[in-house]
């Protein structure tokens, strides 16, 4: 009956939330301060309980997992991921230190450990709203990721120097972890595809990952990191997080439901979380101070501070630690970041349109690597988006004998690529400001979001561009709002591909047939 009565609360709150233009995930964290508010009168219990706990553990291993098979190690490793993540935590901690100490007269071991699990900014949140944009490999979105990854690792050392716990010898078995590589490349050509892909990464990031990172005194969530990084530049790492995709957005909606049911706050709870929501600004304007320091435009700066401003699901598991009568608050002000943060990054291309002008004057001379301006040639016709759609549009043109080049935000493909590609971020306005395209012709739009598509549509009109432009779409909702945002086709995908399939077979059966030997 409990788990009937969660799984409805979560689906009406997260309707209601999705019909007030807020992304689900706030409907379900308020799903379970309901719970937590109804459950006396219903009968139910008021805490998560351990099956809930688990289930959110499983969510959060299965998103790590997916965030690692799309990362690239020297991501973690460049000046503005180490800089903005240390100076940052830095910073924030000791400000917040004098402020507990000052204001609030806590113990300063006690402000230090509040501090610190503030300081963090939500890995959950950041990885679903950049995932749901399809912006994990843009570079604003690997900064964050990468800010995000130093961030955990440090409250997991917080965490094992104040309890006095540390790994044992064993330990050190995660040294040889890269020489499995190997073996597990042979797995994943044996498992194929569907079901088996879904049961291989499951095992990989909760078995040995998640467990067996725990048993030897390790995070489990690194160990599900981990082990998606050693699959990532497997070429069906991404199949593989598409086949998890699904289980992976189920088990999390019991991460926030776990979040919204730690308890019922009391008015110092409250004030402390609309106090700590109140610096939230504070916290993106130092994200975005710093990656401009470290040589990123003002438009990447200001998407990656604005998705590391919510406070981290990691600060609640520093307090349910080392900090058990913070935890409601904490809870709370989680809770309540999340329900800011998460419209704001909903809206953060917009937002960034409009304080464009003031922004950029921020900027420095001096540009990030990944940043620097695209030029495109003598090509006739540019692809956007060379996933598998913009890859075979691109083949076609190439074999008609026609000057196309492609344009993609993810490096590694960018890297990987045999055709001519270009790395960029066709929602960056300044990359469409700075592009040369009095030679192009045409522009076929084959990047997964829609709201890609509406922006490059509109940049190109804008920019003056009086050739065609044709748009791929997932459904059909998506045609209006292309042709009004200047689109002269578009092209139903998947129909598309239906029309592929009859064209080959209609060529087969108007062929001769060959002669037989008697």
């Amino acid at each position: 009956m409990f788990e009937v009565i969660i799984l409805s609360f979560a689906f009406i709150f997260g309707i209601v939330a999705r019909q007030l233009s807020l992304p689900p995930l706030v409907g379900f964290l308020t799903a379970g301060f309901a719970l937590n508010f109804a459950g006396p009168y219903l009968g139910l219990p008021t805490e998560a309980g351990p099956l809930l706990e688990h289930l959110a553990h499983l969510g959060v291993l299965l998103l790590l997992f997916t965030i690692g098979l799309k990362l690239n190690l020297r991501n973690l490793v460049e000046p503005a991921v180490l800089g903005g993540a240390f100076i940052h935590l830095s910073i924030t901690t000791f400000i917040f230190t004098a402020g507990f100490v000052v204001f609030m007269g806590l113990a300063l071991d006690t402000a230090i450990l509040l501090s610190i699990a503030l300081s963090f900014s939500s890995t959950v949140l950041a990885a679903k709203v950049l995932e749901g944009k399809r912006e994990l490999r843009a570079l604003h979105g690997r900064l964050a990721i990468g800010i995000l990854i130093i961030q955990d690792l440090v409250a997991l050392a917080a965490i094992s120097i104040y309890s006095g716990q540390s790994p044992s010898w064993w330990a050190l078995w995660i040294l040889a972890l890269p020489l499995l590589r190997p073996v597990l490349y042979w797995l994943m050509s044996i498992a194929q595809h569907d079901e088996m892909l879904v049961l291989m990464g499951a095992v990989l990031a909760i078995a040995i990952g998640g467990m067996g990172f725990d048993v030897v005194g390790l995070s489990g969530e690194v160990g599900a990191l981990v082990m998606g990084l050693l699959l990532a530049k497997h070429p069906r790492a991404q199949e593989m997080s598409k086949a998890l995709w699904g289980l992976k957005e189920i088990l999390l909606i019991s991460f926030f439901l776990q979040i919204g049911m730690s308890g019922l706050p009391d008015t110092n709870a409250l004030i402390f979380a609309g106090v700590m929501a109140l610096l939230l600004p504070l916290k993106a304007t130092l994200f975005f101070a710093l990656l401009i320091v470290f040589k990123v435009r003002a438009r990447s700066a200001f998407l990656g501070g604005l998705s590391l401003t919510a406070y981290s699901e990691f600060g609640l598991i520093v307090a349910a630690s080392l900090l058990e009568d913070w935890l409601v608050p904490l809870a709370l002000t989680v809770a309540l970041s999340f329900i800011i943060s998460a419209p704001l990054n909903r809206v953060a291309h917009a937002l960034f349109d409009r304080f464009e002008a003031r922004l950029t004057r921020f900027e420095r001379h001096l540009r990030h690597p990944d940043e620097q301006p695209v030029t495109l040639g003598d090509a006739k016709l540019m692809v956007i988006g060379m996933g598998r759609t913009g890859s075979a549009a691109y083949d076609f043109f190439v074999e008609n004998h026609l000057l196309v080049v492609g344009v993609d935000s993810d490096p590694n493909k960018v890297a990987a690529s045999q055709r001519d590609v270009r790395y960029a971020d066709v929602e960056d306005v300044s990359f469409w400001s700075h592009l040369d395209i009095h030679a192009l012709e045409a522009v076929v739009l084959a990047t997964p979001n829609t709201e890609s598509k509406l922006f490059a549509t509109r940049q190109l009109r804008k920019a003056g561009f009086k050739g065609t432009i044709i748009a791929g779409i997932n459904y059909p909702d998506e045609e209006a709002p292309l042709m009004e945002a200047g689109a002269d086709q578009t092209y139903l995908l998947m129909a598309g591909a239906g029309i592929g399939i009859a064209e080959k077979t209609w060529e087969s059966l108007q062929a001769p047939a060959a002669p037989t030997t008697p």
